[in-house]
């Protein structure tokens, strides 16, 4: 008889996980179209499409930092068709750095996993005198309030990464907030600011093209599309690191039968040559795992930036 009961309550649940998905899944990219975060949300959901038999959909939600599109992903119906790509800020800054946050990471939300780290890049105008990190902190040392540094905004991770080496460094460094990396960028490339911690893959043609020098890749390790620039620990600062990075989430309450295929097919998806080729092109390393490992990393990330924010008593 309880054999019998057991068979009639998990009857539902293997129903659902053998019924899911029976019509398209979206994953809501909350960036611009074109971006380094929709490229990377498009090459997910074109190998999650060929693992789960459906189409997988991206759709472009931007808006306060990424914030709108993961809520409005997140608030949907937790039934595994609707899920977003987070960013690092959404999830790892936001709940320190703005005063109202519409969600609740760890009651709204369930982790899929990781997908994917982005190197960053600390690169200067050319009329910078420094052709390394060190020469770069002896600079702005020897003038102090001087240097700008641009960001995508108060509060983002490119603020965030000028202020963690501001502190490690022990520099006075005025920190200029643009509304996006573009504005900010197009003036790294103008000179109105001197220096700027982006994505690889928002500087990288701008390096290349000699527009801008690249002084330290604030990653573990060297970027592979930058493979003679430096990491920041190489420059003796192994403090300053702050990897970009995008994970995949769905509304808390979500079934666990669903979420085990969800990430079963990200997880082959983020394994696939294809994927790893896609992202390489644009300095992303796949970064595929398990729900727990996506919480453990998540929680380490928030301890890190938490403490930059309180440090530098930012509030938006």
């Amino acid at each position: 008889m309880k054999k019998l009961l057991a068979v009639l309550l998990l009857a539902p649940a293997l129903a659902l996980a053998q019924a899911y998905p029976s019509r398209p899944v979206h994953i809501v990219v909350p960036f611009p179209a074109g971006g380094p975060a929709d490229i990377f949300g498009r090459g997910l959901a074109q190998g999650m499409s060929a693992d789960l038999g459906q189409p997988v959909v991206v759709e472009n939600i931007g808006g306060v930092g990424g914030v709108l599109g993961v809520d409005r992903a997140i608030k949907s119906a937790p039934d595994g068709y609707m899920l977003a790509l987070n960013s690092a800020s959404t999830v790892a800054i936001a709940p320190y750095s703005l005063s109202k946050l519409p969600y609740d990471v760890q009651k709204d939300m369930a982790l899929i996993t990781v997908v994917v780290r982005v190197p960053e890049v600390l690169a200067v105008h050319p009329s910078v005198p420094a052709a390394n990190l060190a020469q770069f902190i002896a600079y702005a040392k020897a003038n102090p309030g001087k240097v700008n540094f641009g960001s995508a905004g108060g509060g983002s991770i490119t603020h965030l990464a000028g202020e963690l080496l501001k502190a490690e460094a022990g520099l006075n460094m005025v920190h200029v907030a643009y509304k996006g990396a573009a504005p900010a960028v197009t003036d790294l490339v103008g000179g109105t600011v001197q220096m700027g911690i982006f994505d690889v893959p928002v500087l990288l043609g701008h390096i290349r093209a000699g527009r801008l020098k690249a002084l330290a890749v604030t990653s573990a390790s060297r970027a592979s599309t930058l493979p003679d620039v430096p990491t920041t620990a190489e420059g003796g600062y192994p403090g300053v690191t702050s990897d970009n990075w995008y994970g995949l989430v769905a509304p808390a309450g979500t079934p666990a039968a669903v979420l085990k295929r969800l990430n079963a097919a990200a997880v082959n998806a983020l394994n696939s040559a294809a994927v790893k080729e896609q992202y390489g092109k644009v300095s992303g390393v796949p970064s595929p795992g398990t729900p727990e490992d996506y919480a453990r990393f998540l929680a380490a990330e928030q301890a890190k930036w938490s403490k930059v924010v309180r440090a530098i008593g930012f509030k938006n």
